[in-house]
């Protein structure tokens, strides 16, 4: 890669610090970034002081601040000799992954490992990363295992991964459509007391995934594809009947689920087909004295060959720094009680 890290000896004893060489001026530019905004977010997000000195960094700080800053610089700049550009969450996936450790996956040649092991799913429109350790272990097992349950606060990437991995396994030819649902909990399932057709009246409560496809495929090919059913986005209680064969289901909001919609959701599962099921917890909107089907299925499927759990924390939200805040105060508040 062709960086190489000195101690200069006339560093006086007061002052800690590490220098990084880079020999591609031109990489350290975008590794800099304008006006040295990627340094200053890797400075305030890893405790240190980073200096330029021609094609060298001097990284100023405790040895685990000087560690991590330089090794999230290291694994940037590898980034920029692959050819991958650099953004704020490039920076913060870097720092909150580490060294990462090459995961293990049956399906490996439908995604592409780069760096020190990262995960880069492949989508029409951009290529996707996890972003920290859980999302990674999350999206090996959901090209692994059948059924795979992604359990966690708002913010995390559970479901917003599971599309992308969905989406990822299509392009492959690994499956031959792909059905989101959710459950319409606001509306009771019973929705016709709203304006429009089925689609207009359904459309406000899977707007997020929507969104999460839109992300991933061209606006077109993605209207195409809904026209065609080869992409199928519809509430829950619509799945009822139904055997999913040769396809990538999503269920997400699961913890608005009750125990007998789960049951049936999980039973549709047909011959060559993955399900993942998301959700929160903490986020239960059916009615007082509803048992929630997501904490049922997770009690009754531990264990069980195929299906795999993952769960995520306030520290793997990658919205805004103040989202990851809000869930520990309101955890913390919980704790109280």
């Amino acid at each position: 890669m062709g960086i190489s890290a000195l101690t200069p000896p006339t560093v006086p004893e007061d002052v800690i610090e590490t220098v990084l060489e880079f020999p591609d001026n031109r990489l350290l530019i975008d590794l800099c970034g304008e006006f040295d905004r990627n340094l200053a977010q890797i400075e305030h997000q890893t405790g240190v002081h980073i200096l330029r000195r021609g094609n060298r960094l001097a990284v100023i700080g405790d040895r685990a601040g000087r560690d991590q800053a330089g090794a999230v610089l290291r694994s940037l700049y590898a980034r920029l000799e692959g050819g991958r550009h650099i953004g704020a969450g490039d920076i913060d996936g870097a720092i909150r992954m580490g060294r990462p450790v090459l995961p293990v996956s049956p399906d490996a040649e439908q995604i592409e490992m780069f760096g020190a092991g990262g995960i880069e799913l492949r989508t029409r429109k951009k290529p996707i990363e996890p972003r920290t350790e859980a999302q990674k272990a999350y999206v090996a097992n959901l090209f692994q295992n059948e059924l795979g349950f992604g359990i966690g606060p708002a913010g995390t990437g559970k479901t917003y991964l599971a599309v992308a991995v969905g989406v990822t396994m299509f392009i492959a030819g690994a499956v031959e459509k792909i059905i989101l649902s959710r459950p319409a909990v606001e509306a009771g399932e019973r929705l016709g007391f709203l304006p429009g057709d089925m689609k207009e009246k359904v459309d406000p409560y899977m707007q997020p995934l929507y969104d999460a496809l839109n992300d991933f495929l061209p606006a077109k090919q993605v209207q195409k594809l809904l026209e065609e059913k080869r992409i199928e986005i519809a509430p829950l209680a619509f799945m009822r009947g139904r055997t999913l064969s040769n396809a990538f289901v999503v269920l997400d909001e699961a913890q608005n689920a009750t125990s007998m919609q789960m049951k049936m959701f999980l039973t549709r599962l047909g011959e060559g087909s993955r399900m993942v099921i998301t959700g929160d917890r903490t986020q239960v909107d059916l009615p007082r004295g509803t048992a929630s089907g997501l904490a049922e299925a997770e009690r009754i499927l531990k264990g069980v060959k195929g299906v795999s759990f993952n769960y995520f924390t306030s520290k793997d939200v990658v919205r805004h720094p103040l989202v990851a805040r809000v869930i520990e105060a309101y955890e913390a508040d919980e704790a109280k009680v």
